[in-house]
């Protein structure tokens, strides 16, 4: 097992354990075990993808970074560990929202309707 040196990512991964069981939502322990990787081997999600894998008004769910690489056509909910600037520029541009995925816990503590893009 790899050991986070982080302490924002280490406290991120014990919060999204301690949901997962109070709240009985699986998708937040696979989230908290994709973010035990090591840095190198975490998702790196271009908009292109997310455009292509999504309707509008979607939330997502990056566990890892989103880069800007293409265009983001309709408006979603992007939750992800970072953003690039430019990412984030485009979603708010078409009127997405940027969150932190400790954010989209609050919002929606059973993960219902959130799709996962790696």
């Amino acid at each position: 097992m790899v050991t986070k040196t982080n302490p924002k990512i280490t406290k991120l991964i014990k919060s999204l354990k301690e949901k997962s069981y109070q709240e009985e939502a699986a998708i937040w322990k696979e989230i908290a075990c994709k973010l035990e990787k090591p840095t190198r081997r975490q998702a790196e999600v271009n908009l292109s993808k997310i455009n292509r894998h999504t309707q509008p008004d979607d939330v997502v769910l990056v566990p890892g970074k989103v880069l800007s690489s293409g265009v983001l056509d309709h408006k979603v909910q992007v939750a992800a560990l970072d953003f690039s600037l430019k990412a984030a520029e485009k979603i708010d541009k078409v009127g997405g929202e940027i969150l932190d995925i400790d954010a989209l816990v609050e919002k929606n503590p059973k993960g219902t309707g959130v799709k996962i893009i790696q």
